[in-house]
């Protein structure tokens, strides 16, 4: 899955170019907020850009090749998430998928590089040779091995733990460790506050955020990890507004059910999104965004509309109806344009297999548009899903940004009777519930304005558009580099 690390661009025609400039300077003059235009003026440095996410401290990654402009409020680099101003590193661990080594020693400051370093990959024959070759030359790093007993399951979780003296931070975000994905794609990041270390007062923590982490990284069975549950046990997470969606693989059972996947993500729905009369959101429209797709079944409703959409729409109390289901994936269109061009499509790996036999898919399919972020052709590698208000998208009632494609292998699916949930793989993200935010919603225009991703409402894919699919060729029209798409050459 991994694509060659091209860096260089070129525009569309000039006429597409200023068409879209046009639509793109509108966009933005009605979403700029006085928290942005007071930011404009300068690079914002890592701490600055931290004190203005607040309260939600989510951020998508910079891009190369965009108006500096949005590379500053809510945007951050791999070497900014590591930066000296944070305070000093004692140690870290980073849990992905795909690794570079040296390219992650470099993005760690010189002074932090022989620092003890985790890494906490997939267990299989071919990583754990590549993993021991790229991280031999370096005595700092530990590896771990994450067991996959579940076949075609991965370790697909991103995440960093950064000890400093000063207290623990942990990192939730959707970008492998190699170069590419932290150039110009649209990723996803959130950052903790620093946690401080516990004193001999008991905390509480409203989003249960530290028992779900434990609970999550105690599935690894791991004793490289075990300084590491001490370490959270250690410290204090009183200060962490978002819910912890993680998934491990297994079969589980009893009171695992609701602990993990999509039944954890119902369950947090139904306790905590606190939305009183809910019944006038009953038919609030869903959107899900994600970056490949899975074996989904022969009709919607074998999953998707079914078991998945059960979860997704749950609120403080059940609702029958079946809301609106958007969901958000590049087409061939939006992969050709893209900053990175057809390459882009190497990181969407959406086969055909599964494509031909879920051709009722398209009916769900939406563009990946981001004027007003002005990240339209930065292909996404981020995955969201997020309830709005009602079909005005002015408001949303959840978001969530996770590492967790569209997937039963990633989500779970039910098993004998609905008393047990299969996962096959390794993935988290976090959750933003307005009334842990001391809101009854999220405004996406009004101060705090949530840092949407993407533009709403979602653009339906037109007639002649087809989602991406990886290893079909594409050779009649080239891309933004002037190259064609043949996987098979």
């Amino acid at each position: 899955m991994t694509t060659n690390k091209r860096t260089s661009s070129t525009v569309l025609n000039d006429d597409n170019e200023t068409k879209k400039q046009k639509k793109d300077d509108a966009a933005s003059s009605s979403t700029t907020t006085a928290r942005e235009k007071a930011s404009t003026s300068k690079n914002l440095s890592p701490i600055e850009k931290l004190e203005q996410s607040e309260p939600f401290r989510f951020f998508l990654t910079t891009v190369h090749g965009i108006p500096n402009i949005h590379n500053q409020a809510n945007a951050m680099s791999f070497k900014e998430i590591l930066s000296t101003q944070h305070g000093q590193l004692v140690r870290s661990a980073q849990f992905n998928y795909m690794f570079d080594i040296e390219f992650i020693l470099e993005q760690y400051p010189s002074e932090f590089r022989l620092k003890p370093l985790l890494i906490v990959y997939g267990d299989s024959r071919h990583d754990n040779h590549s993993m021991k070759l790229q991280s031999s030359p370096y005595p700092q790093i530990e590896l771990c091995p994450a067991r996959l007993d579940i076949p075609y399951g991965t370790h697909h979780t991103k995440m960093m733990f950064l000890l400093y003296e000063t207290g623990l931070r942990i990192v939730i975000h959707t970008a492998n460790l190699i170069e590419q994905d932290w150039k110009q794609k649209t990723q996803g990041i959130w950052i903790s506050p620093i946690c401080p270390k516990l004193n001999d007062r008991t905390e509480e923590c409203k989003t249960n955020f530290k028992k779900d982490l434990i609970q999550y990284v105690e599935r690894y069975r791991a004793k490289q990890l075990q300084f590491w549950l001490k370490t959270i046990t250690e410290h204090d997470f009183s200060n962490i507004n978002v819910h912890l969606i993680g998934s491990v693989p297994g079969r589980h059972t009893g009171p695992d059910m609701n602990k993990f996947g999509h039944l954890k993500l119902r369950q947090t729905l139904k306790t905590y999104s606190g939305l009183e009369n809910d019944a006038q959101y009953s038919l609030a429209p869903i959107v899900g965004q994600f970056s490949s797709i899975g074996s989904l079944g022969a009709t919607a409703n074998s999953w998707l509309t079914k078991e998945f959409l059960t979860s997704l729409k749950q609120l403080s109390s059940s609702a029958l109806e079946s809301p609106e289901l958007k969901l958000i994936y590049p087409s061939v269109e939006n992969v050709r344009t893209s900053l990175e061009g057809y390459m882009a499509g190497g990181s969407l790996p959406y086969n055909i297999q599964n494509a031909m036999k879920q051709g009722w898919l398209v009916n769900f399919l939406h563009q990946w548009k981001a004027d007003h972020r002005q990240r339209s052709r930065a292909s996404p590698h981020i995955k969201t899903y997020l309830r709005a208000a009602n079909d005005q998208y002015k408001q949303l009632l959840w978001f969530l940004v996770t590492s967790a494609n569209l997937s039963k292998a990633a989500w779970g699916v039910l098993e004998k009777n609905n008393t047990q949930l299969m996962i096959r793989s390794y993935e988290i993200g976090v959750l933003f519930i307005p009334k842990q935010f001391s809101q009854s919603v999220f405004s996406i225009s009004d101060s705090p304005a949530f840092p949407i991703p993407y533009d709403l409402p979602p653009v339906k894919y037109q007639s002649t558009d087809k989602p991406w699919i990886v290893d079909v060729a594409y050779k009649n029209q080239p891309d933004s580099h002037g190259n064609m798409w043949d996987p098979s050459g």
